[in-house]
């Protein structure tokens, strides 16, 4: 029988200490360890099976990647996923409560029939899943809904049933009888999560587990929670809104880093074909402190709005508050404005938003962050058919920048007539980006840009 040992898991990167501490000795987080049963192998027990694995070259035949996957049926979601499902796959959803984490597998379960579905849940008993189900009118013979927690349940429904897609809502319910603490704690996460996905790549069906965030907007469990999967997949935006976003935080199958865009209704979770429209629709032309930035999310080019509010403060360390953008990030761009270009921030509160819930983590938002803040110090309004993009080095210089033409069209497409980006992109432009109805300005540095925006 394996023997029991005590060990503190870092939840915020996945660290094993041997003892208690109240700052994890790898990630410098605090408060983050908690205490975790290992199970520790008996000495001299290696493995009970004595046939070892076959192994194969990279000429082995078989199917490309592209012809295995599998079509959700969702636009959004497949090319969040890279082009559909994989088969043996697993993959991790996280979002807040209430974001559409359920209703989205049920969408997806109607659009996979005549697959052979398993949904799991451990949260509502099957009478409300079929209410749910009723409202957004999906009929499916092929979904098979059990209400259960146990694994070793779970996993015996899934031998008998053979499904092709099974769905766990969510992992944090779940408990393996093998181990003796209760559901939801690191040991319990980790061990049913990596039983799930073993049995997941030996059947061949694909996994698809909903996992709940903590209030700082991270996975709950284990960090090697996400290292398990193949997939990582998080919700974005705010559970009041109508609108929900889908990014790809990993996936082994795809690009990351990609954005899928809905907007919820009574009907469910609905694709919007066009983002940019839905992230500067409704915004203010004229008002100072407002930019737009032509964003890369993904493959594809998202024009979305930065809004920056400066004000006078009223306290002895001025505000600096940010939604969508990092922190970080902005108190860096704050530095330059004022050493650089003399534009003063020391005594004002600053506050700093993306417009439609949209996380920007690129360096090439910088430029739109500086000049939102510029336009509100000033109270000067930039042009409304005027698009930036471009990152800002310490010395005040703008550095080239990733598919700066895939921009320049989606400006061009959505009736901008102006575009700033670093001269480093402006100097091979091919001849059909030319001919766009669209000026095309290059600046070495953050003070000509803002001398081009008249700022």
């Amino acid at each position: 029988m394996a023997k029991s040992a005590i060990r503190y898991i870092c939840t915020s990167c996945g660290a094993v200490s041997l003892k208690y501490s109240g700052k994890c000795f790898a990630c410098q987080s605090w408060g983050t360890l908690e205490e975790s049963a290992i199970e520790e192998p008996l000495a001299g027990k290696t493995s009970t099976d004595n046939v070892l694995p076959a192994s194969e070259t990279l000429q082995h035949p078989g199917n490309s990647v592209s012809q295995q996957r599998i079509s959700t049926g969702i636009g959004e979601l497949d090319r969040v996923l890279g082009g559909g499902l994989m088969p043996a796959s697993a993959i991790l959803i996280g979002g807040e409560p209430g974001i559409g984490k359920s209703t989205l597998m049920l969408q997806l379960a109607r659009h996979t029939s005549p697959l052979n579905i398993l949904y799991v849940s451990g949260e509502e008993s099957p009478s409300q899943i079929r209410d749910r189900a009723k409202r957004l009118s999906i009929i499916s013979n092929d979904l098979k809904l059990v209400p259960e927690v146990n694994l070793e349940k779970i996993i015996g429904v899934i031998e008998r049933d053979q499904p092709d897609i099974v769905i766990i809502d969510s992992i944090q319910t779940l408990y393996s009888g093998e181990y003796k603490s209760s559901a939801g704690t690191i040991t319990q996460i980790r061990e049913c999560t990596s039983e799930l996905i073993r049995s997941a790549k030996s059947r061949n069906f694909i996994l698809l587990v909903i996992g709940h965030i903590t209030k700082t907007g991270s996975l709950a469990g284990p960090k090697t929670l996400e290292h398990m999967v193949d997939t990582v997949l998080q919700f974005e935006g705010e559970g009041y809104q109508w609108y929900r976003m889908i990014r790809s935080v990993k996936n082994r199958f795809g690009p990351t880093n990609e954005i899928g865009v809905f907007r919820m209704d009574e009907k469910g979770l609905e694709e919007v074909k066009n983002p940019s429209e839905f992230f500067i629709s409704g915004r203010s032309t004229g008002v100072p402190g407002n930019s737009v930035l032509a964003a890369i999310e993904g493959s594809r080019a998202v024009l979305v709005e930065v809004q920056a509010l400066v004000s006078k403060t009223n306290y002895p360390m001025p505000q600096r508050i940010s939604s969508g953008v990092d922190l970080k990030r902005i108190t860096i761009i704050l530095a330059v404005l004022e050493k650089r270009l003399g534009i003063p921030t020391w005594g004002q509160d600053v506050f700093i938003k993306v417009a439609g819930g949209l996380k920007l983590v690129e360096p090439a938002s910088d430029l739109a962050v500086a000049a939102a803040v510029a336009s509100g110090v000033s109270n000067t309004a930039l042009s409304p058919g005027m698009v930036c993009a471009g990152e800002i080095g310490l010395s005040g210089e703008l550095r080239a920048i990733s598919d700066g033409e895939r921009r320049i069209r989606e400006a061009a497409h959505l009736g901008f007539d102006t575009i700033i980006l670093p001269e480093a992109n402006t100097r091979e432009l091919k001849t059909s980006i030319r001919k766009l109805p669209v000026t095309v300005t290059g600046c070495n540095s953050l003070q000509e840009a803002l001398n081009h925006m008249h700022l």
